[in-house]
This record gives C-alpha cells, sequence and structure tokens, in this order.
C-alpha cells in the first residue's frame, strides 16, 4: 500500500535578498507594507502613477472586448505560464490515496474499459477508495477520470489535469461574460488563472476540481445568457453543465443545481424575461420550449450514461460505486448529526488502523469536533480560493447585498456553504462548483470598492490595485520556493516512491515490487 504524506513540510531557507525576504514576511504584514506602499505612491505621485495603471486598464478593456479571443487566450496562457515554470514546479508525483483510484479510472478508460475484472489475488492488493466486487474499478464519479485518460493518451495523465485548468479558466471568464461587464470579466478570468493555474493543488495534483469548476460556470454562463436571449444552444450548455456536476461532485453539484433550477423553474413560468426589461420575442413560449428540449436531451443521455456506468460497477444502475464502497468498507458517520455504525472487520492491519481507528476518533459528535472540523474547512477554502490581500476588498463586500443582479449567486453560494459545512470531511476541492461563484462575488467586491473615496482621493481604487497586487506577489512566491499554496499538499509525493519508479522504468520487463507487512504497517497511515 503506498505511503500517504497529507502535508508537506517545508524547510523555508534564509534570505538571500529583498526578494526572497518579501515572502518571509507574515502575509498580514506584507498586506500591510505593500498597501502602504500603494497609498505612498498615489499620494506623492498621483499624476503619473494613475496615468500608468488607467493607461494598462484601459487597454485591457479594450481587449476584454473582444470576448472570444478572451476566452481563447485565458486557455493557452494558462498552459504557457505553467508549463514556463516547470523548471520551479515539476510535474507532479501522485501522494494521496485519492490521486490512486483517480489514476487507476484514468488508466482503465486510456485501455477503452469502463471497469476491470476482479483480480484473482485482490486480498493481496486490498486498498483505499476502489472497488473490488463486482468489478475493480476507482469508487469515484467518471469525469476526473476522463480527463486523466485523455491526458495519459497525450503522454502523460498530468496533461489532462493542466488542459482541464486551463478550461476551466476560460469556463470562469466566458460564466463572467454573462454576468457583468466585460472588462470585469477578464479581471475574473485572470484572478482565477492566477489562483488556480499556477500553485494551487488542482493544478499540481491528481484530486480534481477543474471537471467541476467548469460544470457550475457551465451552468451559470447558460443561465446569464438565457435571461437575456433564450437559445437552444443555451439550453444544450446548461444540461451539460449539469451533467458534468453529477460526474464529477455529484453531492455539492445538487447543492449548486438548486438555485439554478429554482430560477429556471420561474423563468420558465413568466410570461416576461425576468432578465430583461422588455418583453423581446426571446421569452417567447416557442423559444422557451426549445431551451428546455435542448436541456432535457441532454439530462436524458447523461441520465443513461450514468446508469449503464454504474450497472458496470456495481451491478445496478441506481447504485454509484461510492455508495458501494461506503456500504463496504466505512462505519463512521457522514453528516455532523449521524452517529457511527458498528465497527467492520477488515482484511488488513491499515483498514482496521485507519476505518475503526483514526476516522471514528476524528469525530466524536461533540460541540468541540464540530468546531473543530468546520475550522478545517475554514482554513482549507480559504487558502484554495482566497489570498491575503482580499482583506482589502472588505469595505466593497457589504454592497454586494444591494445587487439584485448577484442574488442568485448569493443563494447559491449560501446553499452550498451550509451543504459543505454540513458534512463532516471536506476539502476544498469538494467545494469546486462553486469556485465560478466566488470569482465572480470577489468581482463585484473590487467593482464597489474601486467607487470609494475619501476627500476626493481615490482610496478604493488603489486599495483594489493593491488587492491584486498582493495575489501576484503570493503566486509567484510559491514557484520561487519549489512548493504549492499553503494548504501543502504534497505536490512531489513520496520522492523514494518516484525514485524507484524511475530507476525501474529503465530497465526491460515488467516488474513486480513485494512490500513486506511490517514495512507496509510503518508507512501506511
Amino acid at each position: 500500500m503506498p505511503r500517504v504524506t497529507p502535508y508537506l513540510v517545508v524547510n523555508t531557507p534564509p534570505a538571500k535578498n529583498l526578494f526572497s525576504l518579501v515572502f518571509l514576511v507574515h502575509p498580514l504584514w506584507r498586506v500591510a507594507i505593500f498597501t502602504l506602499l500603494f497609498l505612498t505612491l498615489a499620494l506623492l505621485a498621483s499624476r503619473p502613477a494613475e496615468q500608468t495603471f488607467a493607461n494598462l486598464e484601459s487597454f485591457f478593456s479594450q481587449f476584454a472586448k473582444r470576448r472570444n479571443l478572451v476566452v481563447l487566450s485565458l486557455f493557452f496562457g494558462v498552459i504557457a505560464i505553467r508549463l514556463a515554470v516547470l523548471p520551479l514546479l515539476r510535474v507532479p508525483v501522485p501522494g494521496i490515496h485519492d490521486e490512486y483510484s483517480y489514476l487507476l479510472m484514468g488508466d482503465t478508460f486510456a485501455h477503452g474499459r469502463l471497469a476491470n475484472p476482479p483480480h484473482p489475488m485482490w486480498l493481496s492488493f486490498e486498498t483505499f477508495h476502489v472497488n473490488w466486487f463486482p468489478a475493480y474499478s476507482s469508487i469515484y464519479p467518471p469525469a476526473q477520470g476522463a480527463i486523466l485518460a485523455i491526458g495519459q493518451l497525450l503522454g502523460s495523465p498530468w496533461i489532462g489535469v493542466l488542459l482541464s485548468t486551463a478550461a476551466m479558466c476560460s469556463a470562469i471568464v466566458w460564466m463572467l461574460q454573462a454576468w457583468m461587464p466585460s472588462r470585469w470579466a477578464l479581471l475574473g478570468g485572470v484572478l482565477a488563472a492566477t489562483k488556480f493555474g499556477v500553485a494551487s493543488y488542482w493544478m499540481n495534483s491528481y484530486w480534481g476540481g477543474a471537471a467541476a469548476a467548469i460544470g457550475g460556470a457551465l451552468v451559470l454562463g447558460a443561465i446569464g445568457r438565457i435571461s437575456k436571449r433564450a437559445t437552444a444552444w443555451s439550453g444544450i450548455v446548461l444540461g451539460l453543465g449539469v451533467a458534468i456536476l453529477a460526474n464529477s461532485r455529484p453531492y455539492e453539484g445538487l447543492l449548486f443545481c438548486i438555485p439554478a433550477a429554482a430560477w429556471f423553474i420561474w423563468w420558465l413560468a413568466t410570461t416576461k424575461n425576468p432578465g430583461s426589461t422588455h418583453n423581446t420575442a426571446f421569452s417567447s413560449a416557442h423559444a422557451k420550449a426549445k431551451v428546455l428540449a435542448s436541456v432535457l436531451i441532454v439530462l436524458i443521455a447523461a441520465a443513461a450514461f450514468m446508469g449503464y456506468y454504474n450497472w458496470r460497477l456495481t451491478g445496478s444502475a441506481s447504485l454509484m460505486p461510492h455508495a458501494l464502497r461506503t456500504r463496504t468498507y466505512h462505519s463512521s458517520a457522514l453528516f455532523l448529526w449521524e452517529h457511527s455504525r458498528l465497527p467492520l472487520q477488515y482484511n488488513n492491519p491499515q483498514f482496521e488502523k485507519f476505518y475503526n481507528g483514526w476516522e471514528r476518533e476524528n469525530y466524536r459528535h461533540t460541540w468541540k469536533d464540530v468546531w473543530r472540523v468546520s475550522k478545517e474547512k475554514i482554513h482549507r477554502g480559504g487558502h484554495t480560493f482566497f489570498w491575503w490581500g482580499v482583506i482589502l476588498l472588505a469595505p466593497g463586500t457589504p454592497f454586494i447585498l444591494r445587487d439584485k443582479k448577484m442574488r442568485l449567486l448569493l443563494a447559491t453560494i449560501f446553499i452550498g456553504a451550509v451543504g459543505v459545512f454540513a458534512v463532516i470531511w471536506s476539502f476544498a476541492h469538494y467545494a469546486a462548483p462553486f469556485s465560478c461563484v466566488i470569482v465572480a462575488l470577489l468581482v463585484q467586491s473590487l467593482r464597489h470598492l474601486r467607487t470609494m473615496t475619501v476627500a476626493a482621493f481615490p482610496f478604493g481604487r488603489w486599495l483594489s490595485r493593491a488587492a491584486i497586487f498582493l495575489l501576484v506577489i503570493e503566486t509567484i512566491s510559491y514557484p520561487v520556493r519549489h512548493q504549492c499554496d499553503p494548504l501543502a499538499w504534497t505536490c512531489q509525493g513520496d520522492p523514494s516512491r518516484a525514485a524507484i519508479q524511475d530507476h525501474l522504468s529503465l530497465q526491460p520487463g515488467k516488474h513486480l515490487v513485494i512490500v513486506p507487512l511490517r514495512a507496509r504497517s510503518q508507512h501506511s497511515r
């Protein structure tokens, strides 16, 4: 059983120059220093500084009007930047149980199969997040496996991760273009690319995140366009987004779709387009029928595929692989208010230690445990979706509550937050469907912040610039220090395992590596 290294401990070397010294400063001090520098620049050199930023912002505003070009540029830009930092952030080596399960799925798909027959010696290869009966397969939904399979066919599973993360950033900017002016949509896409496209563990692992984020962006992007002009194509994209969510993060995807479904039903029932001030022809019953038919066709096809996929992996069209795994191996609770079942018996000491030991002891249904796991979610989500410079956006955030156009997004993030905090186990990529909503709300906070002045001094404009600059500085710091984002989920896995794999790959023939039970007990946790 592979060693699991959930946290990567990085020993920070002493600062060698001013540039490296910046990264050693506590993040809050860094925010204060750069904010002070920006405000000082605005006061002492207001005219040339403002002119420089105004010219830069004008250039991007003109570029943002070419919407299709923006979407394509962001896709290829993310790929180019991540490849450029490969000498600093190498191709990730898997190091988490989940990653190996996803890679198994990707390899299975790449060989033209949905599942594999049970191995006659399965007891010797039993591992986490894998079902052995009635078929040998990963327990996870197929979207991430399909991404890894595409990458494997192109040369490496990580190529699929790279392409999907770039596609996610493009999907987010495409979604934002339907909800706000082009220049702000471009800014949101750049924020997403900077936050997720370089040093995030979504880009530097095989856990996933991009697939569900793409699904969420397609759903809200399609709704934004349907509210302005109802077309069959928008209906197809809406159905496709829902299908991707169902095949990547079913639980979180369901929560995400509740407000969208309510809006869609309301839109179908009204005689006037709710997103328009005019009763246009695009809100006619015929146009709505075309949208509805398009959505239903895609969803029916997706449901048929999911039923067939479940049947091949579990023997039942209604039984998902993850549910089968939970029934077979898990006895701990899923939601905060649930109680654990009686302990199960396992075939190896590693499962006994994990399922009957650590997993059951990690949550004992006390308020202290509720607070602890909730803090874990805040910590992981905060580092994945935000950066320390977001503190500067606080003055503009309350005004979002008064934005009528943001009501659907606010309802979506509220329901998502309730659902995510209701479960015991949660990682940041579980909430991936809500990525586009988070980016949209951040951009909207920036828009409000930029309008704020004190005694004719545009302090809000300069605070917004400082916040963006802090994100860039933070992102640059990770490749420089050869590490991923602050969560420190391992990007390089177990280096000894990688070294052994590299050595064996240079030897002719096939190899069988046998790990003694004692070694497995020491390194598996």
